[in-house]
């Protein structure tokens, strides 16, 4: 295509890909609008080996899954409630907490969500506590090399706001609704592409030259009625 050709495709349907970016910036803002407040905080547990031992460290990054899934029981839950004296369900509890494993800095990610930020803080440290709590008192048992020092990383946690983003969702939104608008006019212009609508697509498609155009008649405005040739005289009727 010549680039004739693509000012013609932005001049007819550009209009498409403005409106497409438009509407959905605006719906994305409206959906951001009717969220509720979600606020997460994230404690991280170290499980740090007490030596520098090839074999201790792989043992504390296998049994680092195996806490991770530990942590997230309905009986942990159920007593991270009761400790914090929160007022919700373990299942609830379980359903708005994370735990992941970062193998590489032998550490537990623990992730809590609720639509009070404060709350949310206080059932991922509250979690974080009874672990440590668990794991510390069962290698003190056991002989000092071959302890895992378990510890809260930073108690001095915060939390940040996940949704509503009414701006990062209209953002997103529009850069989608530019995309789709993209492909709505590649999507017309193919359909057209059989088309041949310039004398250069004529010449390129039938490997002729072009030797003449007829040009587009345009409509008449002149009256139909008989008009006077003159002031005072009329054009004769025939006979």
């Amino acid at each position: 295509m010549s680039i004739q050709e693509y000012i013609r495709i932005i001049r007819r349907r550009g209009w498409i890909v403005v409106a497409a970016a438009l509407l959905a910036a605006v719906a994305a803002f409206g959906v951001s609008a009717i969220q509720k407040d979600l606020f997460r905080a994230t404690v991280y547990v170290s499980t740090v080996p007490a030596r520098p031992d090839w074999g201790l460290g792989n043992t504390a990054k296998d049994l680092m899954r195996n806490f991770a899934l530990n942590l997230r029981t309905y009986e942990n839950a159920a007593e991270a409630i009761a400790r914090a004296k929160l007022d919700q369900d373990p299942n609830d509890f379980l359903a708005n907490t994370q735990v992941a494993t970062e193998t590489d800095n032998f550490a537990i990610k623990i992730e809590a969500r609720n639509a009070d930020g404060e709350v949310a803080k206080l059932m991922a440290l509250t979690l974080a506590q009874m672990f440590v709590e668990e794991r510390t008192e069962y290698y003190e048992q056991q002989d000092k090399d071959n302890r895992i020092e378990v510890k809260i990383r930073s108690s001095a946690i915060g939390y940040d706001q996940i949704q509503p983003k009414p701006v990062l969702n209209s953002i997103a939104g529009s850069v989608l609704g530019l995309l789709l608008g993209i492909g709505v006019v590649l999507l017309l212009t193919w359909m057209e592409s059989d088309l041949l609508r310039t004398p250069v697509a004529a010449e390129r498609a039938l490997a002729l030259p072009v030797l003449g155009a007829i040009p587009v008649a345009e409509a008449s405005t002149a009256s139909t009625q008989p008009t006077p040739l003159h002031s005072g005289v009329s054009v004769p009727k025939a006979a």
